[in-house]
């Protein structure tokens, strides 16, 4: 059968590139019940400062953040974890942005950090809200002042004519607002605070027998108790 014009016609026959043909053996420690913090914060800061501390992962507060819009369909992004405490998980965004207003309507929420370098994942699901606007300003005067303009010049989720459209809205900031000029925050930026449900931390093995283990708020309520459990792999 002849190749349309302008196709790229068949794929080379690669097995290399077939992703039915990738697999990987996880070769791990087991992670078993009694290796756990007391809560799943203190148990989140353990695993994070072992992929954050020697360089083992690029970037380890990336997460992927998932929601839904009034009419279930999900949406994913990659976001950069800022703040974690017992609070719960705090990211910043633009409030008019599409995962914005989706948590705005539906605060149920979904992160998930993909730390593959260590065969392990952390799942969390919760509920989001917006931080307080002095939290908002106080993060966003660490920011550089270039990330500052941008926060003013995208208008983040929505469509753009042009990368020159969107450049040329950055020169008329940074003109206005020149490095060592203080810019103020914009009131459509800010963060979210997850407040966990429940928290899952996965470590690969060997033969898919992964380990699995969630803490469970009680109740669903903020401060409740936790409790453990193993899932199957």
């Amino acid at each position: 059968m002849p190749t349309p014009e302008g196709s790229p016609g068949p794929l080379p026959d690669d097995s290399s590139t077939d992703p039915a043909a990738m697999r990987e053996q996880y070769r791990s420690e087991d992670f078993v019940e009694r290796d756990l913090a007391p809560d799943p914060m203190a148990q989140f800061a353990r695993w994070f400062r072992q992929v954050a501390v020697g360089g083992v992962l690029h970037e380890p507060n990336a997460m992927i953040v998932s929601t839904a819009g009034p009419d279930g369909r999900p949406s994913s992004r990659t976001v950069l974890l800022k703040q974690y405490d017992d609070r719960g998980f705090v990211f910043f965004t633009n409030y008019d942005s599409r995962k914005g207003r989706e948590l705005t309507a539906n605060p149920y929420v979904s992160l998930l950090f993909p730390w593959h370098p260590m065969a392990r994942q952390v799942i969390v699901t919760g509920t989001a809200s917006r931080t307080s606007r002095e939290e908002t300003v106080g993060y966003f005067r660490t920011r550089p002042h270039g990330s500052q303009l941008g926060a003013w010049a995208s208008a983040q989720s929505t469509v753009v004519g042009s990368r020159e459209e969107l450049i040329a809205r950055y020169e008329e900031l940074a003109a206005r607002y020149p490095e060592g000029e203080k810019v103020p925050a914009p009131p459509h930026w800010g963060g979210f605070r997850v407040v966990p449900e429940t928290i899952e931390f996965w470590q690969g093995h060997e033969n898919r027998l992964h380990d699995r283990l969630r803490y469970v708020r009680e109740g669903g309520e903020p401060g409740g108790r936790w409790r453990v459990e193993r899932l199957c792999p």
